[in-house]
């Protein structure tokens, strides 16, 4: 009996933990990545090595808080945010912007202000996130699988 109820309550303390929980997830493939940066105005040589390189990507909650990591060869962000609050963000191509971020299910909506504004929703699922990025008429989507 005692094996029973530690087991139901490993699947209570468990049950409330975020799919993304605990991982960082690598970029494997990107699809109209370069037609993206174009449009949002990142110059030539940015976007040759945006291409190049293959970030990794965790989400960490701490309290209200979260923290987007984004680690590459190129360059690192780490975006601390409130859900639902806006806050000023240096993109990783240098443009400064004012973004909000939005938790709905295992999708992170991310909507950066700016000329033009963009949005990126990752989906974050147990052995891949799918981040979708549209600026104007254009969308651009970039797969990540977990890293082991």
């Amino acid at each position: 009996m005692k094996s029973i109820v530690a087991i139901l309550f490993i699947a209570a303390m468990t049950s409330g933990a975020e799919v993304w929980e605990g991982k960082k997830y690598k970029n494997t493939e990107s699809k109209n990545f370069d037609e993206y940066m174009k449009a949002i105005g990142v110059g030539y040589f940015t976007r040759t090595i945006g291409n190049s390189v293959q970030p990794t990507v965790e989400l960490k909650k701490h309290g209200d808080k979260y923290t987007l990591s984004t680690t590459s060869t190129f360059k690192n962000s780490d975006l601390t945010f409130e859900l639902g609050k806006e806050f000023e963000e240096e993109t990783l191509d240098g443009r400064k912007v004012k973004s909000v971020m939005t938790l709905d299910g295992n999708k992170l909506v991310h909507k950066q202000g700016g000329k033009p504004p963009s949005t990126i929703t990752r989906e974050f699922k147990a052995n891949e996130m799918i981040a979708t990025m549209k600026v104007k008429d254009v969308v651009a989507t970039r797969k990540y699988v977990v890293e082991h």
